[in-house]
């Protein structure tokens, strides 16, 4: 079994640098290609230290193989060409979970499917001495492959992750439309605070306290999929003991004496109590505050702090008049904070008009496939 493999990080639109970022922090070399693909390569251990910590990626997939594929005869006879005995054992299961085609001649999604499935099939009869009629059993561990088709070039990947890595494993309940894990660490990245993680971090619109939790995760150093499990460790062929040794120096660099100040408030108090119990789950009681509260009675004697809110947009409050009062109240609750920088995910384009003031900086930003923008007004330095 080989122990050398081509890998990509996938993120979402507008955060593949800051993946990159994580991974070269990891001590991982990374490549971003013309498509802002996160490329990578390395080991079982590369693996697993990747799916553990990266904080802002959706997956971590192996690239098997890339090849041009004009035509089905061409995309069958480079996927059975593929070295698939080196990564699927006799009995795993190997469902070609998602085809994409862009800029190509072929683009039949389910047709591309169907072919990928039988040059991968036929290559396991053949190494496994199966007879053609006879189909491969499909009992075992989880192999999720997927293909991608750009300008007539195929990637054929093997997903390490299972469940995205938005998933943390500490979500007890989520209340309405939350930001996504990965989303909302990718966003406290891209604030001041992480420079010094002292400073006061408010959130106060938490909701079911994403932005909290993931600010303390990052705060104390603690690995995020310390709580879930990966794919990869179902396989056959991927020693535990490789999982196990990555988890423990993930342990060992976790700084539980780290001292944060971190609240949230939510004038929704069944949110809070989801909020509450989130953090329970994952270990931060008494680490993270939260505390049921109207956004406008928010004030602090606090300096040089960071806010950073998900507020309800037009369509989440399901009255547009509503929102747009929400943001005339933040811009008015937040004037006073003079020291502190505050950052803002809406997809309203109108939010800065009721806001009240024009923001430092903009980034935009996808959640999901929502468009939204970060607004980002920076506070003003303490002599």
């Amino acid at each position: 079994m080989k122990n050398n493999f081509k890998l990509v990080a996938t993120a979402a639109a507008g955060l593949e640098s800051l993946t990159a970022k994580e991974l070269r922090d990891l001590g991982i070399e990374v490549t971003l290609d013309d498509r802002s693909r996160v490329l990578f390569s390395g080991d079982k251990t590369t693996i697993a230290t990747a799916n553990l910590w990266l904080r802002t990626a959706d997956r971590v997939k192996i690239i098997v193989g890339e090849f041009p594929a004009k035509t089905f005869d061409e995309l069958f006879e480079g996927v059975y060409a593929l070295e698939w005995e080196d990564l699927l054992p006799f009995g795993a299961k190997f469902p070609i979970a998602k085809a994409k085609a862009v800029k190509s001649d072929l683009h039949n999604e389910p047709s591309i499917q169907a072919i990928t499935k039988k040059a991968v099939a036929k290559k396991l009869q053949e190494h496994y001495h199966r007879p053609e009629n006879v189909p491969i059993p499909e009992t075992g561990a989880l192999f999720s492959i997927e293909v991608a088709l750009h300008k007539n070039v195929a990637t054929i990947m093997v997903d390490t992750t299972g469940e995205s890595l938005f998933k943390r494993g500490y979500r007890v309940d989520k209340g309405g439309a939350p930001i996504k894990e990965n989303m909302a660490a990718a966003i406290i990245m891209l604030t001041n605070w992480r420079a010094n993680m002292t400073r006061p971090f408010v959130d106060p619109t938490c909701g079911s306290g994403t932005f909290c939790i993931e600010a303390a995760l990052i705060g104390m150093n603690i690995a995020p999929g310390f709580n879930r499990d990966f794919a990869f460790e179902a396989w056959p062929w991927f020693e535990s003991e490789i999982f196990e040794k990555v988890c423990e120096q993930a342990e060992s660099q976790a700084n539980y004496d780290a001292v944060l100040d971190i609240s949230g408030f939510d004038v929704d108090g069944r949110m809070i109590k989801i909020a509450q119990e989130n953090a329970l789950e994952i270990g931060l009681d008494g680490i993270v505050s939260f505390k049921q509260m109207r956004l406008q009675d928010f004030h602090t004697e606090k300096l040089d702090g960071v806010l950073v809110s998900n507020p309800p947009y037009g369509e989440r409050l399901g009255d547009e008049a509503a929102a747009f009062q929400l943001y005339q109240e933040m811009g008015e609750t937040f004037k006073p904070l003079e020291t502190w920088s505050k950052y803002i995910l809406t997809s309203d384009l109108a939010f800065e008009a009721h806001y009240g003031s024009k923001a430092t900086k903009k980034r935009k930003l996808y959640n999901g496939r929502l468009r939204t923008d970060l607004y980002q007004y920076f506070g003003k330095r303490i002599k």
